[in-house]
């Protein structure tokens, strides 16, 4: 009997096979599956990974790099979406995985869902701002026109703009303004106006059309092109109900291209009528002020003072001389009594004054310029001056009489000094009586 031997397989014959019969299952090569995003990551590289899931089960999903970049929206966990694709096993890991070649959201439009997610981050960066939008210029001089050289609202803008404001020139840049390509060139054409051909003006826009049609004006490089713009801009993209991101960036929105020619230039006409009312109002005006004017002259000619002067002089002189008498009556009254306060101080004076005792009979004793004020001043014998109110008289002291309440005490010190006195008085007299009689000792 021959025993059964059972052949074995390795595991990476096992995950080929199981790979192979998932290729070989048409249903899994082109299939499109709904569910609820999660875990979405973008890696550096592009490629995308994620899961797919509805209430029971779950899918593990790629999205590479080269299908990911035409993504136009931004997806996010708990979206719901659909998926087209197809279902291959991955080898190093023995599973099986969903390869998406396409995401398109589910029960939204995909390019609405795009232009909400771009609107929201750009509004919040500040490039809706209403504080960095810029006024237009009353009365520009050139305009620049960024649209298709084909079309109408070339035209439209050149009808409109000449027939308002005739002197205007427009300068055209060509772009395309639909297609892929189309982005890129509107946003350079607006960086050339402000870089190489400075106008007072910009008009960016194109003609009516679907939001594909429209999606270059929903572009990123286009709205920072726009508000990056040193030169005002007027968006005129597609009809009264379409808007676009470049309508929000722009500095003002027209709902067409005729009335974005309208915004651009005033019209002639219309400023023709309003200097003209102008000059009427001021023609009116200045008749009234003359008539006004004229009035208040004649009231001026009748009045008192041009007929009659004398009179308005004459209540003014007697006004002046009033103020005059009561000036001088208050300036005699002010000398008086400045008078009177001299001659109390000058009385004053006098009492304080010591050479006033002079004229009562008494004198000032002087000793070599200085007064004699007490007796301890003054020696027996000195030669002093007395100041009389008339004149000096030369003296000599003969005698010392010291009184008050000092004397008894002093007596003995005054005889002995007065014996001192006398002895040098005398030797003082025999000196004149030698020198009258030539004799010297």
């Amino acid at each position: 009997m021959m025993e059964h031997v059972e052949h074995i397989h390795s595991v990476s014959d096992v995950t080929r096979y199981i790979k192979m019969m998932f290729a070989r299952e048409t249903l899994f090569s082109h299939l499109q599956v709904r569910g609820e995003l999660s875990n979405f990551k973008r890696y550096a590289s592009g490629h995308c990974y994620f899961t797919l899931k509805d209430a029971s089960s779950c899918l593990k999903c790629v999205m590479f790099r080269s299908r990911a970049q035409g993504l136009r929206f931004e997806p996010q966990n708990g979206m719901q979406v659909i998926l087209g694709g197809s279902i291959a096993v991955y080898e190093r890991d023995g599973v099986y995985q969903f390869y998406a070649d396409r995401m398109v959201p589910d029960g939204v439009g995909e390019l609405a869902l795009a232009l909400e997610q771009r609107k929201a981050r750009l509004t919040a960066e500040g490039l809706f701002d209403e504080d960095h939008k810029q006024p237009l210029p009353r009365f520009p001089k050139t305009i620049g026109i960024v649209t298709s050289l084909s079309g109408a609202v070339l035209r439209d803008i050149y009808r409109v703009s000449k027939r308002r404001w005739p002197s205007v020139q427009l300068v055209l840049k060509p772009v395309l303004v639909q297609g892929e390509e189309a982005a890129a060139q509107i946003a350079g054409a607006i960086r050339f106006f402000n870089e190489r051909y400075p106008v007072d003006v910009l008009i960016v826009g194109r003609g009516g059309g679907s939001m594909e049609d429209l999606w270059a004006f929903n572009e990123e490089v286009v709205v920072r092109a726009i508000y990056a713009s040193k030169i005002p801009v007027i968006s005129a993209v597609g009809h009264e109900t379409d808007f676009t991101l470049a309508d929000f960036a722009s500095d003002q929105r027209a709902a067409t291209p005729s009335q974005a020619a309208e915004l651009a230039v005033p019209d002639r006409l219309e400023l023709k009528r309003y200097v003209m009312s102008l000059a009427a109002r001021l023609r009116e005006q200045s008749r009234r002020q003359c008539d006004a004017k004229r009035l208040r002259l004649n009231a001026c000619l009748r009045s008192t003072a041009l007929e009659k002067p004398q009179l308005l002089l004459a209540g003014r002189s007697q006004r002046l001389d009033r103020a005059v008498q009561a000036l001088q009556h208050t300036m005699k009254q002010e000398l008086t009594l400045r008078r009177h306060r001299l001659s109390l101080a000058c009385e004053k004076l006098d009492m304080l004054n010591p050479l006033q005792v002079l004229y009562r009979g008494y004198g000032i004793i002087e000793k070599r310029g200085r007064i004699v004020t007490s007796v301890q001043d003054a020696k027996v014998g000195e030669r002093v001056q007395i100041v009389l109110k008339d004149g000096r008289v030369a003296a000599r002291i003969e005698d010392l009489d010291e009184s008050g309440e000092n004397a008894p005490r002093r007596a003995r010190t005054s005889r002995k000094r007065q014996q001192e006195q006398n002895s040098q008085l005398g030797q003082e007299r025999k000196m004149e009586d030698a020198q009258k009689e030539g004799t010297l000792f």
